[in-house]
């Protein structure tokens, strides 16, 4: 007991750890802009073309944006149900922020090179990292009482760890799919939509039904 005294202790509260967190998702995100780009120097026609092939970039550019967004406020919301952190807390999300800051790297692959297995299947791969922290940070806190704002009922426990894992499966599905077709790996990202809406469902249900704000 007094070891996971002095570890909370150490960590602290969630408050400096957020305003971290909102420094890394702004800057990951104002990085997937930067291969939006046409090269300098173009004549008129050139330009047109450029123009015209820059729809893998921008497209890349989107998806990395809106999946950044989610992953930020499932970011917010976990942390909405943390009164204090404790070292292994801390150490999780940091590694969380890690994968986080990684995503511009496979999100420029995927733009320059949609057609290759290993470019789908790496930015997939990242996705499902970066939830399975997520996961990883939602069940901690559903298991230890001591960091918690407020009682977590099992009903959101579960509901909370089945919204983030429809991502990771999603996304996870994807990859050998990736290595048969990638054009069908890139398809199979829509499943998302569904599954979202359902699994969102079940999240508000739980919400409304608990005291967790």
């Amino acid at each position: 007991m007094a070891v996971q005294k002095d570890e909370v202790t150490a960590a602290g509260s969630p408050d400096r750890l957020l305003a971290l967190s909102d420094g890394i998702y702004a800057i990951a995100m104002t990085l997937l802009v930067l291969d939006v780009k046409v090269p300098d120097g173009l004549d008129e026609k050139a330009f047109r073309d450029a123009m015209g092939n820059l729809w893998p970039q921008v497209a890349a550019y989107g998806l990395s944006f809106y999946v950044l967004a989610a992953f930020w406020r499932d970011h917010r919301r976990l942390f909405l149900l943390a009164r204090q952190l404790d070292t292994s807390l801390l150490r999780l999300t940091m590694a969380s922020l890690g994968a986080i800051a990684l995503l511009p790297f496979p999100t420029a692959l995927l733009a320059d090179y949609p057609d290759e297995p290993a470019a789908v299947s790496l930015y997939a791969i990242v996705i499902v990292v970066i939830e399975a922290f997520h996961m990883a940070i939602a069940a901690m806190l559903w298991r230890r009482e001591h960091l918690q704002a407020e009682p977590i009922s099992d009903a959101l426990g579960h509901a909370v760890l089945w919204d983030l894992g429809t991502t990771a499966i999603v996304f996870g599905l994807s990859v050998p799919i990736a290595w048969l077709s990638p054009t069908a790996a890139l398809w199979t990202w829509l499943l998302l939509i569904p599954a979202k809406i359902t699994s969102g469902r079940g999240l508000r249900s739980a919400m409304r039904s608990s005291p967790t704000p």
